[in-house]
């Protein structure tokens, strides 16, 4: 059985009668909110140079980390054969309590990653079986599924990246895949839910599309995001603990030897500056979005303007602070909240009749 609707004289079927768009809604904000801790938790290992603590990736029988002290030697000892450990830690006199230490919050992160896997994948198949999807939807969940899967896979790229030679980090490349897949993740769970909410409010509600300005300031957004992402991987947090300048100039120097698209791409000092500054176009497009979601939902503009607010003042902290391990990481949080509140106001404007 299911329910139809006319227009125009034809015929459009919405949705199964044992649909449950408010119950797929509020399971898909749970799972948004544990992605939101998912980038917390992986803001605190990169901060911490936890990433590179577990050096094989195991995704049933990791979960259980070390029981014996002989388990934990064991893992310390492949640990002491990358060359994060051979250059870095080592030489520092890390210990096996050190070691723990780290060791906490990579498989902390990997864990989460697992939990979210299940925290979707057993109620989408309930779901489905139940027939409580609704019509078109089953796709656009297929596709979330399959994103957090990839973001698993990229998340091992990024740890096997600083594993081998004498490598001392993951590459930046990787680790800017890793966090803006979760971001886009993020992003699709929330636009998927308020169109969830939409259709439980509304039968025959359509899908909002996202396009127009909104479209611009998302990809605006998403340069930001990436060069935030750059300077994690890079460390270039720690290039300045100053701000407005940098070096005592504006535009501090940079290794330009190898071309500037290198230097774009390479340098922290110069990624760093064209992070702080990129800023502004991200916030004044997020002000034009804000000033045009205000008359259809004054909430939605309240949230964005708060985020990017709260957002610059974390980051100028950040820098001040010397790269401070509770900052950086509210200054990640809030870039998680930054995503959700820009794909809220995106969705209001994308809404159809």
């Amino acid at each position: 059985m299911v329910f139809t609707t006319h227009f125009g004289g034809s015929t459009a079927v919405l949705t199964p009668a044992t649909a449950r768009p408010a119950a797929l809604a509020r399971w898909l904000w749970i799972v948004a909110w544990l992605v939101v801790a998912m980038v917390v938790v992986g803001g605190i290992t990169r901060l911490t140079e936890s990433g590179l603590s577990i050096t094989e990736w195991k995704p049933v029988t990791g979960a259980i980390p070390p029981l014996s002290e002989a388990q934990w030697r064991a893992e310390f000892e492949a640990y002491q054969q990358i060359g994060e450990y051979r250059q870095i830690t080592g030489p520092a006199g890390m210990t096996l309590a050190d070691y723990k230490f780290i060791y906490f919050w990579e498989w902390a992160h990997r864990l989460l990653g697992r939990l979210i896997g299940l925290a979707f994948a057993l109620p989408l198949a309930w779901y489905w079986v139940r027939g409580a999807i609704p019509k078109g939807y089953k796709p656009r969940l297929l596709a979330l599924l399959a994103l957090g899967g990839l973001q698993g896979a990229f998340g091992w790229f990024m740890v096997r990246s600083g594993l081998s030679g004498e490598v001392t980090d993951v590459s930046h490349f990787w680790l800017s895949i890793h966090l803006l897949t979760a971001l886009f993740t993020l992003g699709g769970l929330v636009w998927t839910a308020l169109d969830l909410d939409r259709l439980a409010k509304i039968p025959g509600a359509r899908p909002a599309r996202l396009g127009g300005f909104a479209l611009v300031a998302a990809l605006v957004l998403f340069v930001q995001l990436l060069l935030g992402a750059w300077v994690a991987g890079l460390n270039a947090g720690l290039a300045s603990d100053t701000w407005p300048l940098m070096q005592g100039r504006f535009v501090p120097e940079f290794d330009a030897s190898r071309g500037l698209f290198w230097a774009v791409t390479h340098d922290p000092f110069l990624i760093h500056f064209l992070h702080r500054w990129w800023a502004w176009a991200a916030v004044a497009a997020l002000i034009v979005l804000a000033r045009r979601v205000r008359p259809l939902e004054r909430r939605a503009s309240i949230a964005i303007h708060a985020a990017f607010g709260t957002q610059i003042i974390l980051g100028i902290a950040t820098v001040w602070t010397g790269v401070s391990l509770w900052v950086a990481t509210a200054h990640q949080f809030v870039g998680a909240l930054l995503v959700m509140a820009t794909a809220w106001g995106a969705h209001i404007l994308g809404r159809r009749p």
